[in-house]
C-alpha cells in the first residue's frame, strides 16, 4: 500500500493517507495535523461499500480540549448514525466528507467517473467538521470540466480540482496540494 501526502493550506498542516482502491470500493487510513481553526491531530479509517458508497468513517481528534471520537456509519439504505445515534438530517447521503481532507472527494468522483467523463452531479454529504467532529448535512455539486478536472461547489464556495487517473486529488485550490505521487 502506498501513501499520498498533501500539504493542507486550509489548516496550515499536512495529511497522509494510505488508500486501497478495489473494484468499486475504497478503504483508507490516514493521519492529519493542522493549526487552523486550532492545533489538532486527526486519525481516521474509511471503508466504502460497492459503488464507493461510504460504509463507515472512524475518526479520532485530539486538541487542547482533549480527545474526541466519531464512529459514523451508513446502513447501505440511506440512514446514518454517529456513535450509535441516528442522524436524520443526512438521511439519503451516500458519502461522508471529512472536513479539510482531500481524500473524501474521491468517492463521488469515482462513482460517476467525473474526472473522466462529462456530467454534473448534486450530492447530499454527511460532512464532518474538524476538529470538533460534528456531523452536518452539506449539499455539494461536482462538475466535469475536462480530463482530470472537476469543479467542486458548496454554497458560495467553488474550486476547480485536479485529479489523477485513479481519482485522487492532486490539487484542490484553497485547500490542499499533493506532495507525493502514488
Amino acid at each position: 500500500m502506498s501513501a499520498i501526502t498533501w500539504e493542507v493550506s486550509a489548516s496550515r498542516g499536512f495529511e497522509t493517507a494510505w488508500p486501497e482502491l478495489g473494484e468499486g470500493v475504497l478503504r483508507a487510513r490516514g493521519r492529519a495535523v493542522g493549526i487552523v481553526p486550532e492545533p489538532y491531530w486527526i486519525s481516521y479509517e474509511l471503508d466504502s461499500a460497492d459503488g464507493f458508497v461510504t460504509r463507515r468513517l472512524r475518526v479520532t481528534a485530539e486538541s487542547a480540549d482533549g480527545s474526541r471520537t466519531l464512529d459514523l456509519r451508513h446502513d447501505g439504505k440511506g440512514a446514518w448514525t454517529a456513535n450509535g445515534e441516528a442522524l436524520p438530517g443526512v438521511d439519503g447521503a451516500l458519502d461522508c466528507d471529512l472536513g479539510l481532507c482531500p481524500l473524501t472527494n474521491t468517492m463521488p468522483v469515482l462513482r460517476h467517473r467525473l474526472h473522466q467523463v462529462p456530467g454534473e452531479r448534486e450530492f447530499l454529504m454527511a460532512w464532518v467538521s474538524v476538529p470538533d467532529l460534528a456531523v452536518r448535512p452539506s449539499r455539494q455539486t461536482y462538475t466535469h470540466l475536462g480530463p482530470g478536472r472537476v469543479r467542486y461547489a458548496s454554497g458560495d464556495f467553488r474550486s476547480d480540482l485536479e485529479f489523477d487517473a485513479e481519482g485522487y486529488v492532486v490539487d484542490y485550490p484553497r485547500l490542499a496540494t499533493r506532495l507525493t505521487a502514488r
